[in-house]
């Protein structure tokens, strides 16, 4: 059986335009940028937008294609891997997502549907640990984050690093996956800092699959 691709949500609360367009290319700094196959760093990550940008990208070029309430973009980000906008029905509410779709898997845009659905129908407001590293990772400046070079040890080389602030000792920079809860929470907006984790809640079933 081929396992269903993983998706990531990225970005906590609906993202600006401003916001969109930066975090198209997260990855822009990464090391080696033009060597290798990128499409697994970009493939399965999704945010959610509001409905003028998901209108103004339906604008800008003639979609690849039309399925329903969602479309996906002509210009691919990395090999087989492109945009994919959705308009999706959550709770009685039309709400808007961008998500990287590879397209060389046939189930991936409904694997991604469906996830989307999933994550947004639970019944509370909440983050787990990836979701936090992954906004941290978002919303931090490119001067504040980055990649582990050759001073770093081997085993951390090319592993993504934020900058921190360590009061007498100045700042530092550390592996964004080793971030301490008290670390993660000092760099997240305090609307969403205190969120709970939704691991041990129960998930509810949702109540719509698209528009």
């Amino acid at each position: 059986m081929i396992p269903s691709p993983a998706t990531a949500k990225v970005f906590q609360g609906v993202a600006s335009r401003q916001q969109m367009f930066r975090m198209f290319d997260r990855h822009a700094q990464r090391p080696n940028r033009w060597d290798g196959n990128a499409a697994p760093i970009y493939s399965g990550e999704w945010f959610e937008i509001g409905e003028t940008e998901h209108d103004y990208m339906f604008e800008i070029l003639p979609p690849l294609w039309i399925r329903g309430s969602m479309f996906a973009m002509r210009e691919f980000m990395t090999g087989s891997v492109t945009s994919v906008f959705f308009a999706l029905r959550i709770d009685e509410v039309i709400r808007y997502f961008h998500g990287y779709c590879d397209l060389s898997d046939k189930a991936f845009v409904e694997t991604m549907r469906v996830a989307i659905i999933e994550r947004e129908s639970r019944p509370t407001r909440a983050m787990t640990r990836e979701e936090r590293l992954e906004h941290v990772w978002s919303i931090t400046a490119d001067g504040y984050r980055g990649y582990a070079g050759d001073r770093w040890p081997e085993a951390a080389r090319g592993k993504r690093t934020v900058m921190l602030y360590g009061g007498n000792e100045g700042t530092f920079l550390k592996l964004l996956d080793e971030l301490t809860d008290e670390e993660i929470a000092v760099k997240l907006p305090v609307h969403i800092r205190h969120l709970p984790s939704p691991d041990r809640r129960v998930r509810k079933r949702p109540c719509s699959l698209s528009a």
